[in-house]
């Protein structure tokens, strides 16, 4: 396999990790876009991407660990391809992005969302294995601090809807309600809104998930997390995409992390 061919049939999954990890679309394609200009630019980058997938990892965390995030640069034009006048979520992940550097949680997305194991994302993180270990733990410690909130599901398949619920209820937050169809999802924000969805593509009347999402989206700004079997299709770069997917089938510490994330980014509390 030619450099150019591995590279590509990776690109994908680090757009998802990159997405994740900044809390944005626009902001994480836009880290991927500079590894791959860093690249092009510096011969010895681009050899090392010849390793594979944690080499193109590896070869982003320089990127990312090397660009200050501040809330002026993230306003200063197209270094990280966002809009000025960008609001609601991927605002309020700028917020976050200026005020952390989320290494624990960096580890955990690396070891759970993209499935890398210790050894491998110590190497992403250029860290020994002993100190990535210890920031999964802290993690996922993290997460069983966070606060509670109610969670829609949508989802077409009953065994999978009923393990996100026990999922989900035991990370210590209540079910708002479950849809198998976009219009049982209509029914259940007919009169409140959800803390969080989590949501299948396809559903079981042929409808979308991502129109039931949509719908859900144009009465209130609300986490989402897209689960689905065929995740490449969503990370193109190319349209707008979700920010959170996970893979089908998935691990239940895989959505937990996500979970976790979504809810890191959509925090309304305020900064330290």
């Amino acid at each position: 396999m030619s450099l150019g061919e591995n590279v590509a049939a990776n690109l994908p999954y680090l757009r998802r990790y990159a997405r994740a990890l900044t809390g944005a679309q626009s902001t994480g394609d836009a880290f991927v876009r500079q590894t791959l200009e860093a690249a092009l630019a510096d011969e010895a980058l681009k050899a090392e991407l010849s390793g594979g997938r944690v080499a193109l990892y590896r070869a982003f965390n320089k990127v990312w660990s090397a660009t200050s995030i501040d809330s002026s640069q993230a306003n200063a034009g197209d270094d990280l391809a966002t809009d000025a006048g960008a609001e609601g979520h991927e605002a309020t992940a700028r917020q976050r992005l200026s005020a952390i550097t989320p290494l624990n949680r960096q580890a955990l997305l690396l070891t759970t969302l993209e499935d890398f194991s210790i050894e491998e994302a110590a190497q992403v993180m250029d860290l020994p294995e002993t100190e990535v270990e210890t920031m999964v733990q802290e993690a996922v410690a993290e997460i069983d601090r966070e606060s509670s909130t109610n969670v829609l599901i949508i989802e077409d398949e009953p065994l999978i809807s009923m393990q996100l619920e026990d999922l989900v209820r035991g990370l210590g937050h209540d079910i708002f309600g479950t849809a198998a169809t976009r219009t049982q999802a209509q029914d259940l924000v007919a009169e409140n809104t959800p803390g969080l969805v989590l949501a299948d593509i396809q559903l079981a009347d042929g409808s979308s998930g991502l129109d039931a999402v949509d719908d859900i989206l144009a009465i209130a700004e609300v986490p989402v997390i897209f689960i689905t079997a065929y995740p490449e299709r969503l990370l193109t770069g190319d349209r707008p995409e979700p920010t959170y997917l996970v893979t089908k089938p998935f691990q239940e510490a895989t959505v937990r992390a996500a979970i976790s994330q979504a809810l890191f980014f959509n925090s309304s509390q305020p900064l330290d």
